[in-house]
């Protein structure tokens, strides 16, 4: 409410301000007819001006808010996929019975360009990934989670990472996932019926996944490239996958 006083108090001494200068101007060259011939063409330029500034200036600091933000986001992207992202699509490759299928889809080189990231997430968006979750080791996946699920809160504590909605949709299907498999004892003794809700499970995170992680290394092509070097040589979905140069 004071906030608020103090603006209107603003407004009315600016207002005033200009009446005395108008006043001042009509005492010193006694000629009202240019006083009044400055006053409406000052008023005629107003629209204009709220013009430029609410349509133009505005959606120029807007943009650039945004994208300084965009890249905060991709700082806290970034760590994520270094403390469990990147391990984690490796040990979700193991449960997709149908990698070989889309691997072209998920082989990102230095070669790539925009057009062939946003083609990849395309193909990617589409297809229902053909999870077993006989083909790997739950209890290994579990365990992973469980000892980053409080990497993960903090990052659900990022009021940031709220306005990054794929992000924020990947780490709640991460969640789900992580307490559906601690809520169980003995993951090898599951039916078969609870290993396909897990199925479904996996493939949520799996499939929210992958579409994080190409955006997030056409960012890294883009504006990184030295960090891209060290993703592609660190590739989820190579098997023999090595940091080393060669």
């Amino acid at each position: 409410m004071k906030h608020w006083r103090g603006h209107v108090a603003l407004g009315l001494g600016l207002v005033l301000l200009s009446a005395v200068l108008y006043w001042v101007h009509y005492l010193i060259f006694d000629d009202p007819h240019h006083v009044f011939i400055y006053l409406v063409g000052d008023i005629a330029f107003v629209p204009i001006e709220v013009l430029l500034v609410t349509l133009v200036l505005h959606q120029l600091l807007q943009r650039r808010e945004k994208h300084a933000m965009l890249r905060k986001l991709n700082m806290v992207v970034g760590a994520f996929f270094s403390e469990v992202g990147t391990a984690l699509l490796r040990a979700f490759a193991g449960f997709d019975r149908g990698l070989d299928d889309c691997r072209d889809s998920l082989m990102v080189s230095g070669a790539w360009s925009a057009r062939d990231y946003a083609a990849a997430r395309r193909r990617l968006a589409g297809r229902e990934h053909a999870i077993d979750p006989s083909a790997a080791d739950l209890a290994a996946l579990r365990t992973m989670l469980l000892a980053r699920r409080d990497f993960l809160l903090g990052l659900l504590e990022n009021p940031n990472v709220l306005e990054h909605e794929a992000f924020t949709d990947l780490l709640w299907a991460v969640f789900h996932l992580t307490e559906e498999l601690d809520a169980r004892g003995d993951l090898a003794e599951l039916p078969a019926s609870d290993l396909k809700h897990l199925a479904g499970d996996i493939r949520r995170a799996y499939g929210r996944l992958t579409g994080v992680w190409l955006s997030y290394m056409a960012h890294l092509h883009r504006d990184y490239p030295y960090l891209f070097s060290l993703a592609t040589r660190m590739h989820p979905f190579v098997s023999d996958a090595s940091p080393v140069v060669v």
